[in-house]
């Protein structure tokens, strides 16, 4: 008698999709904006409870819809140099006289958001081979995933 053969094993999942909340930092909507000398960006939490979680020295992107109004931030990049509560985070970015922020426009389907897009790669260089001593570029993606 031989035993049915039905192929080679299956894995439980196969390339599964991106899921923002594997990833830390993440992307976050904007909620205000405060304009000067350095600009402070509030963030809501996110649909998973998640705060803002950036790091000081970190690199992030804004994309702000001209709904919004501070076109003049769209598309810049700053680094955090403070986080002065569990939602802002302020960035060294002059905007003292950009046009002011309109936190409820009347038509905005995109959001203004907030994204890390990586750090200016300093820090400590791993000389010790394959060991692995952990995180040393503060504001890198970690994949945060449960396997």
């Amino acid at each position: 008698m031989t035993t049915p053969y039905f192929g080679p094993p299956v894995p439980a999942y196969t390339n599964p999709p991106i899921e923002p909340q594997d990833y830390a930092p993440n992307n976050f909507i904007i909620t205000n904006i405060s304009l000067g000398a350095t600009t402070t960006v509030t963030t809501a939490t996110t649909y998973y409870g998640t705060s803002n979680n950036f790091v000081i020295g970190q690199l992030v992107r804004l994309v702000i819809p001209s709904f919004y109004r501070t076109i003049e931030l769209n598309e810049q990049t700053g680094y955090v140099i403070a986080i002065p509560g569990p939602n802002q985070v302020t960035l060294n970015i002059n905007s003292t006289n950009y046009t002011p922020f309109d936190p409820s426009p009347t038509y905005g389907p995109t959001p203004p958001q907030i994204s890390a897009i990586g750090d200016v790669n300093t820090g400590q260089i791993n000389t010790t081979g394959r060991t692995n001593q952990g995180l040393f570029v503060p504001g890198s993606f970690i994949n945060v995933s449960i396997p």
